[in-house]
């Protein structure tokens, strides 16, 4: 077993089987299959198969399992061990275990650091951690683990010392590392738990570039956790992502303030981004509240606007169409777009017309009209008709559909095959193997190899 390839099946999941095929095997009681393949070389199978006999209490035999994959000194296998032996009440050994991978830093620094804390040695934790600050997964860490220690003003100082007084970045990638933002950010994060309320909002107003995280707003989020409103309804009318605006929203829903909720959106937004977001989320929000014909006008005027009829914006439609009972209005409205484009609808447009018309009966007659499509002969359009038969029962067929097109669609089709009992054809063909870049192997560091 050799550690570089390891690394590349599970970082590319190719020529491997891939984490929910092998739940699927498991909830269709394959384990015989998933054992087996486990001690061939599959990650995922032995981190599942480990998993399992552990909750069986069989721990030497869950150990055995890792062990060929723990001893290239690959780092997810020796996390996986530590984390086993730590949710069996064994966190010396964990640690142990882990300690040696730590010299590299990067997540194994991170992981190791975090197992520390929760066995009360934050101390050694926080020590670790202080010295690689200026990787700001690590400097996450360290806010993370400093809650409660004791230790919130040496970590501010830290924190402090990476914001410079003159220098603001003028891009988003000018700093390397834990830039300012983001320093800013985690300082106010131990202001806020401090009590220093005031303080926190005020470091946060002065972020230049990194405002929002994962699409969500530090400011916002806290704003709304104090309840201060108004400062929120103040700062959503000049954020420029919409973030904020939907925080603003989400409050006073949680409120029970649902028309006040309505009306955020419903306000103009000063740039495109925010009233397109705007207008997908006020839509989402009118369906939950059964206002279903509502939030369809809203993505249907958006949609007609100029520029409107974006690929994600007419799927949101559509599905909005179909999840009220509207497929042959959601059929009218791609006819008009299709006329609006000279009578061309590409692919991105006549996979939405294929899901309406099978929801209003017509599932023959959309896969009929697939095939005819111009790109209906390619893997991505198989993709789509493959789906429509399966959930109709009609898995051989879509087997049939995707075979001619399997180098694209394994994971797709050794789904199916596993569906329909073919567990050996499935593997066979997951396990083929592509062409391998020579790619450095995963020490636990971020990776700057695709996909990242």
């Amino acid at each position: 077993m050799d550690a570089a390839d390891l690394d590349y099946r599970t970082r590319t999941l190719s020529g491997c089987i891939p984490p929910l095929l092998v739940t699927r095997l498991l909830e269709l009681g394959h384990t015989e299959e998933v054992e087996f393949q486990a001690g061939r070389g599959e990650w995922f199978c032995a981190r599942e198969w480990a998993r399992l006999l552990g909750d069986q209490s069989r721990r030497a035999e869950a150990l055995e399992v890792l062990a060929p994959y723990v001893a290239t000194r690959w780092w997810p296998a020796a996390q996986a061990q530590a984390e086993l032996l730590e949710s069996w009440g064994r966190a010396e050994e964990a640690i142990i275990l882990a300690r040696p991978y730590t010299e590299v830093g990067g997540l194994p620094l991170e992981f190791f650091a975090r197992l520390l804390a929760r066995h009360g040695r934050t101390d050694e934790a926080i020590s670790r951690l202080s010295a690689g600050v200026e990787d700001w997964f690590l400097a996450t860490a360290l806010v993370d683990i400093a809650e409660g220690a004791g230790r919130d003003e040496d970590i501010a100082a830290l924190l402090a010392a990476r914001i410079p007084d003159q220098h603001r970045c003028d891009s988003p990638w000018c700093c390397r590392g834990l830039d300012p933002d983001m320093a800013i950010g985690l300082l106010a994060t131990i202001r806020e738990r401090q009590g220093r309320i005031d303080e926190a909002i005020a470091l946060l107003h002065t972020r230049q570039h990194i405002t929002s995280v994962n699409n969500h707003d530090q400011l916002a989020d806290l704003l709304a956790r104090h309840d201060r409103i108004e400062e929120l309804r103040a700062y959503a009318a000049s954020e420029y992502l919409g973030h904020a605006a939907r925080r603003l929203a989400e409050a006073l829903e949680e409120r029970g303030d649902v028309e006040g909720a309505i009306a955020v959106y419903r306000q103009p937004g000063d740039s495109p981004v925010r009233e397109c977001h705007g207008a997908v989320q006020l839509a989402q929000l009118l369906s939950w509240h059964g206002r279903g014909d509502e939030a369809i006008e809203v993505m249907r005027v958006l949609v007609d606007s100029p520029g409107g009829a974006e690929d994600w914006l007419v799927d949101t439609l559509c599905t909005l169409y179909s999840d009220h009972g509207r497929a042959r209005d959601g059929l009218a409205c791609l006819d008009a777009l299709k006329d609006r484009r000279d009578g061309e609808e590409d692919w991105d447009f006549f996979r939405l017309r294929l899901r309406l018309m099978a929801d209003d009966g017509l599932l023959d007659e959309a896969i009929e009209q697939a095939r005819a499509h111009p790109e209906g002969d390619t893997w991505y359009a198989a993709w789509t008709i493959s789906d429509l038969l399966a959930e109709t029962g009609r898995t051989e067929e879509a087997v049939a559909v995707l075979e001619r097109h399997a180098p694209a669609n394994s994971g797709l089709l050794a789904g199916h095959l596993i569906d329909l009992g073919r567990i050996e054809d499935a593997v066979v063909l997951l396990q083929q193997r592509k062409n391998e870049p020579d790619t450095p192997t995963s020490t636990g560091l971020l990776s700057t190899e695709p996909p990242f």
